[in-house]
């Protein structure tokens, strides 16, 4: 460095090149501080921006799960033969069912207890059960209802639901493949003929079976005892 020349002393001279020197360097730290802070201004702004672009793209993706959590429920049920399939925010319209055929029912006919005195009415149980494979209607009002009490042998007929009541109340049942139907039937314990005909006397004591029957479809007879 050169050595200061000029009429006032030295270390005048001295001073105002200290000055000038650390004017210099305040402008330089003033201009790298401000160069350091625009960088990082600009990372700022670029993480929040990413941050901005993470957070839209998280919120399609929750958009989109929400979306996909409206669709049917695959676990839901299935459709029948004569049903429609379900629809999502609705009930579906379910098809009737068609007529049950003869061949698709069952018939099973029961006694209330095994013996009844003569004095007592006996009570006869009737289940119809769908042994089909799909859901099907019948009308099973008393009046198509046959309950007939027979010797023991079943050549003699001793009464018949029908006789004395030929007409009943309709009752329309629809059953799913499996489901029952079932019905109670007291008898008086007296005889009867088509039609009501001729006089009602008690039956005597003896060994008797009860038989059920469906249009053409007949339960196994049922043995059980007045004594």
């Amino acid at each position: 460095m050169l050595e200061p020349n000029g009429p006032l002393p030295p270390e005048i001279y001295w001073r105002r090149r200290a000055i000038a020197i650390g004017a210099i360097a305040v402008a330089l730290l003033l201009v790298l501080w401000v160069a350091v802070a625009l960088i990082r201004g600009g990372g700022d702004d670029h993480k929040s921006d990413a941050k901005a672009t993470a957070s839209a793209a998280a919120g399609s993706t929750n958009k989109a799960a929400g979306a996909s959590s409206s669709a049917p429920d695959p676990g839901a049920p299935k459709p029948s033969a004569s049903g429609s399939a379900p629809v999502s925010g609705s009930a579906a319209p379910v098809a009737a069912a068609g007529q049950c055929p003869d061949q698709s029912l069952a018939v099973k006919v029961n006694v209330g207890q095994p013996t009844y005195k003569t004095t007592e009415q006996p009570v006869f149980g009737i289940v119809i059960t769908n042994i089909s494979s799909a859901a099907c209607e019948r009308d099973m009002g008393s009046g198509l209802q046959l309950v007939s009490v027979q010797s023991l042998d079943g050549q003699r007929r001793l009464w018949s639901s029908t006789d004395c009541y030929p007409d009943g109340t309709p009752d329309m049942r629809t059953l799913n493949p499996g489901q029952q139907a079932a019905f109670t039937v007291t008898w008086s314990g007296s005889t009867s003929q088509p039609g009501c005909a001729g006089e009602r006397v008690p039956v005597p004591t003896g060994p008797y079976t009860v038989v059920a029957q469906l249009g053409s479809v007949r339960s196994a007879p049922e043995p059980f005892n007045i004594a």
